[in-house]
């Protein structure tokens, strides 16, 4: 068994965690850290619903004591708390999977201006790996430390990876719009809290024209498939529900094309992954159908009149969007079968 460690439970991801842990069976939680009032209680008196681990008692964040008891070990924390501590932890060789945006992006100076604080840890950020497991397979085989990739991200790379890689040629790079819904989890649960108490139903758009954290993280990773610098376009919407989310995602290209060759492209290129579904021609993703699921479903169109291909993407945000990402990643760090507790 491997024993892991799950380093702020209070949050939605922190949860979700819990509960794929606990059913994971080469996995035991052998540290569930918080804080406040939760430190002192037992698992199953936070969380009923989980299988197992009910009898953990949830502890202050301690990396010696982590380090002497775990192998692996997941960060729920804050930007800017997460480096120094999963530092700490890779210094003592437990394998850590932030979920944080800590070591997602490679400049330092790139971190400073979007969070608005110099890194923590910028020594730490070359060594990390980006956790986008269909992507990275084999670097996060290698790593200590992995940065586990954003929901809006996750839609957005999956959904444009297939062009980027094979018709990078053929595309306008410096046409790319991405429209994303979120449901209100992505919020965390206090912003849940207060959008269902004050503005349900509502859909709303929030940090557009380039002002969402989530943009230099996207902007590196596809400029990396892209093999140029890639500029996108990204406007955010929170929508009346609880947790899903689904991106439009809208790209100029130089020949026409085809949804039946652009389909064939990317069930080829996804070929074989487990957590990838491409769907058929007279099929388009849905939030419903990704929900409580690690599978990001896609969908590609060529529209004649604009040339313009556009991909929808959609997953459940807590699951393939954070935590269930997080599980995969995990089974790759330690040579399990990708899909081991996740299924």
């Amino acid at each position: 068994m491997i024993n892991t460690a799950v380093i702020g439970i209070g949050g939605y991801t922190g949860e979700e965690l819990l509960k794929i842990l606990s059913k994971h069976p080469k996995a035991v939680i052998t540290a569930a850290c918080a804080r406040g009032d939760t430190v002192g209680k037992k698992l199953g008196a936070i969380y009923p619903h989980l299988d197992s681990a009910r009898d953990v008692v949830c502890e202050a964040a301690d990396p010696e004591r982590i380090a002497s008891s775990c192998d692996a070990a997941f960060l729920a924390l804050p930007h800017c708390e997460a480096a120094p501590f999963g530092a700490r932890l890779a210094a003592a060789g437990v394998k850590v999977i932030d979920l944080s945006a800590d070591f997602r992006l490679k400049d330092p100076a790139v971190y400073a201006k979007w969070y608005k604080i110099a890194h923590p840890r910028p020594d730490m950020l070359a060594g990390a790996v980006y956790g986008l497991c269909e992507l990275n397979r084999e670097k996060i085989k290698k790593a200590s430390i992995v940065a586990n990739p954003g929901c809006y991200p996750t839609t957005a790379i999956l959904g444009l990876a297939p062009l980027l890689k094979r018709r990078a040629d053929d595309c306008d790079l410096s046409s790319i719009i991405i429209d994303s819904k979120s449901g209100v989890s992505g919020g965390g649960r206090r912003f849940a809290k207060q959008y269902f108490e004050q503005d349900h139903p509502d859909h709303k758009p929030y940090n557009i024209a380039g002002g969402h954290r989530h943009i230099p993280e996207m902007e590196q990773e596809l400029s990396s498939l892209g093999g140029a610098d890639i500029k996108i376009t990204f406007t955010p919407s929170i929508i009346p529900v609880e947790r899903g989310m689904l991106s439009v995602i809208y790209i100029g290209m130089k020949n026409r094309s085809d949804a039946h060759e652009l389909t064939e492209m990317y069930r080829s290129f996804y070929e074989g992954e487990r957590f990838v579904r491409v769907l058929d021609e007279d099929r388009l993703p849905s939030i419903k159908n990704a929900l409580n699921t690690n599978f990001c479903d896609i969908a590609v169109r060529f529209d004649e009149r604009t040339s313009r291909a556009v991909i929808v993407s959609a997953i459940d945000n807590l699951i393939k969007g954070a935590s269930g990402q997080a599980a995969q990643n995990f089974n790759i760090l330690f040579g399990l079968d990708e899909a081991e507790g996740i299924l």
